[in-house]
């Protein structure tokens, strides 16, 4: 067996590799910007190019529709960063964009948790998604451990495999310490899992002999996207379309109490340790407007009109954050290095299908 390496050491050496080679990286933050780009105005441009970026995605996915926008808007990113296609005068709203826009998304996002519908599911299926999600969690995390992934990156595929994806990763990056790259790195692997996940599915339900209520929680339990949890579920109609999207938004429920337990075990290692870093928070405070934005959802009776614009903000904040994530992405370093991170994304995937189907068959029948 190798010997263990520390998980600081890990992510301090490989922040320190990334920092040399990260192409969207710029001297400082203004120092290449007109003189009229000055103070909030200097976000301006990569702002800018950010929504162009997303229009583009949109554009895109209508002609390929299994790949959706979230997987182009980092894939574009990465690609216009490696090839040198980013003006410098661009990076300060980049960042911008992948950090707080991100954030922004994440909270708006439990506008479309209600309460009421996570209760209807009933004790039996709740139960089997909260144990679907928990063990896939710790699973994805403990072969991380073994595999010599940094904490930050198995930290962050263990949420976006077991939780929802892209937003449940940026709402985890703080209290990981992930930085862009690791964020953007674990954001392309599970959109791309998760498109595959949703191509692959449909195809089963027949050969599994299973029902439309029971496709739909299978579904719900095991697609990491939002979005891709309609795709796959669309196929077996109406009714598994209704249950997969409430099981789905059971998971994203989950969100705060998995960020406020890891922050809690964070910020004890570092006490602990000899370290002067400064503690992780134990829970964003764009996580606690997130628990709020459910509990209004939940409780004030907000009209459809209010909740579907609230939808397509949070849809572009988080197609135009994670533009800006997939630039700060070396592709060369990633290919040479990110196979470990790939391998575990997929047996995460392979992971959470498995075991939530076992529960599915099990709270069904």
């Amino acid at each position: 067996m190798a010997t263990e390496v520390p998980d600081e050491s890990i992510a301090e050496a490989h922040r320190s590799v990334s920092a040399d080679v990260r192409p969207a990286e710029a001297a400082s933050p203004g120092s290449s910007s007109p003189s009229f780009l000055r103070g909030p105005l200097i976000h301006l441009p990569g702002i800018v190019l950010s929504g162009a970026a997303l229009a583009a995605a949109a554009f895109l996915h209508q002609l390929v529709p299994a790949v959706g926008e979230v997987t182009f808007c980092v894939l574009m990113g990465a690609l216009f960063a490696n090839l040198n296609l980013i003006p410098k005068v661009c990076t300060p709203g980049l960042r911008f964009a992948g950090k707080q826009l991100l954030r922004a998304a994440v909270a708006l996002l439990g506008l479309a948790v209600s309460g009421g519908a996570v209760v209807a599911l009933g004790l039996p299926t709740i139960a089997m998604v909260i144990a679907t999600l928990v063990v896939t969690f710790l699973a994805t995390s403990a072969v991380g451990r073994w595999w010599g992934l940094s904490s930050p990156r198995r930290l962050l595929l263990a949420t976006g495999f077991a939780i929802c994806g892209a937003s449940a990763i940026a709402a985890m990056q703080s209290t990981a310490d992930g930085d862009e790259e690791d964020v953007a790195v674990t954001v392309a692997l599970v959109t791309l899992c998760g498109t595959a996940a949703m191509l692959g599915l449909p195809l089963l339900q027949g050969p599994l002999g299973l029902s439309a209520h029971q496709m739909g929680v299978w579904v719900g339990a095991s697609i990491h996207d939002v979005g891709q949890v309609v795709g796959a579920a669309s196929a077996a109609g109406a009714g598994a379309l209704t249950v997969a999207v409430v099981v789905k938004l059971t998971r994203v429920l989950m969100l705060a109490p998995m960020v406020a337990m890891v922050g809690v075990r964070r910020r004890r290692v570092l006490r602990e340790s000899s370290t002067n870093r400064s503690h992780p928070p134990m829970v964003p405070l764009f996580v606690v407007a997130f628990v709020g934005c459910v509990i209004l959802r939940t409780t004030a009776g907000l009209p459809q009109q209010a909740l579907d614009v609230a939808a397509q903000v949070q849809s572009a904040a988080i197609g135009m954050a994670l533009f800006g994530m997939g630039s700060s992405v070396h592709l060369p370093t990633l290919l040479r290095r990110g196979r470990a991170e790939a391998g575990l994304a997929v047996l995460a995937t392979v992971f959470i299908m498995a075991f939530s189907y076992a529960g599915t068959l099990l709270v069904t029948n």
